[in-house]
């Protein structure tokens, strides 16, 4: 019999890329892999993938109600199940899942997506936080594999907690498609594109602000806790009535991928409002780089230190509404057309370099080392 993983997060699995991307390498490895998720009211039905798949659905969709019911229901469906090794994705599904391992007697493993204590919407609340940083030093020294998205953010747990933490960048899959040569200006008609969470410290409300100065349109693909507070600056700014804005909501990531090998410029902005997106490095960055598409993006460390080395994008020091306007500006039609073609004809060259088939060997090689040690 294979090793049998499962794995367990609150995202809908419909959409969330990083996981699907983990679940399908091991699969193709030889594991028996489950994914365990969260069914809103309305959820698509689950696109078939190389693993099993299951979703839990709650009454309560928010909040801390929204976490101790999840929390339960998923401990009563690990109760019924059995694994090798049970792998929690950060600390908001990390408590059931160490339980269910320790009453086995198997290892538990801790996949940090980002530092959960330090996200917005926990840095906000000191009472909040400091709950989940007692989750998270509970946790942390009992995992008997544990690994992160980034560098930066392996060295901060490391310290924190005195254990290592692996790094598996959350990092694209590179298609075989061939682009295009890099044009040698913005194309015409193009946009600007947003992909991911409507979320607090996403620069969002300072996107739109500037849209009234830009040359271009803006699409964005996602959901979140702002998605009604957005639409209605949007519509207050008269963006929507202009089409100058529209928000296409989720979209599944095939339809994505298309969408984004559409776009002029993709945009990747942060607010330093924790170190979880200080030291963060979204999978929406690599995913720009593989359509050859140029960025805006927060000059933050992790994304510094890969633009010195590949200069695929351009980094704003400042979420200012007039410092987006001026940056997405120069990238459009109308804007610095040697600047477009350098950044698109970098993206090409960097697309080998940086690739998810890179990073799943290793994410296999510490599987396989957990496996000689504890299986």
């Amino acid at each position: 019999m294979p090793p049998r993983l499962i794995f367990t997060v609150t995202t809908d699995l419909n959409y969330d890329q990083r996981m699907q991307r983990i679940c399908g390498s091991l699969a193709a490895a030889g594991y028996d892999v489950l994914l365990v998720g969260r069914e809103w009211a309305g959820s698509r039905p689950l696109t078939a993938r190389p693993y099993r798949q299951h979703r839990l659905r709650c009454r309560c969709h928010r909040g801390k109600l929204f976490y101790l019911e999840f929390n339960l229901r998923l401990l009563l469906f690990l109760l019924a199940r059995r694994a090798t090794a049970w792998c929690a994705i950060d600390l908001d599904t990390a408590l059931p899942v160490w339980l269910r391992a320790r009453l086995g007697g198997q290892p538990f493993i801790y996949d940090a997506h980002e530092l959960f204590t330090e996200v917005p919407e926990v840095v906000a609340r000191p009472r909040v936080q400091r709950l989940w940083r007692r989750i998270e030093n509970f946790i942390v020294p009992r995992a008997a594999l544990a690994y992160t998205v980034g560098p930066a953010l392996a060295r901060l747990f490391e310290q924190r907690h005195g254990r290592p933490f692996a790094v598996v960048r959350n990092i694209s899959r590179l298609t075989e498609q061939e682009l295009p040569p890099a044009p040698a200006a913005a194309p015409a008609g193009g946009f600007i594109l947003y992909q991911g969470a409507l979320n607090a410290g996403r620069g969002l409300e300072e996107l739109l602000a500037a849209m009234p100065q830009v040359n271009g349109r803006l699409v964005l693909c996602g959901e979140g806790d702002l998605s009604e507070s957005l639409r209605e600056q949007a519509g207050a700014l008269g963006l929507l009535a202009s089409g100058q804005v529209e928000f296409r909501g989720f979209v599944l990531p095939q339809e994505l991928a298309e969408l984004t090998r559409q776009a002029t410029v993709g945009v990747n902005l942060l607010r330093n409002l924790g170190l979880s997106y200080y030291y963060s490095l979204a999978n929406k960055f690599f995913d720009y780089l593989h359509a050859g598409v140029p960025q805006i993006v927060t000059d933050f460390p992790e994304y510094r230190a890969l633009n010195e080395q590949y200069d695929v994008a351009d980094l704003v020091a400042d979420l200012a509404p007039a410092t987006l306007a001026a940056a997405l500006n120069r990238l459009l039609p109308g804007g610095n057309a040697a600047r477009y073609h350098q950044l698109a004809a970098n993206a090409r060259r960097a697309r080998p370099l940086l690739s998810w088939q890179h990073e799943e060997q290793q994410l296999l090689r510490i599987y396989k080392e957990l496996t000689r040690t504890s299986f």
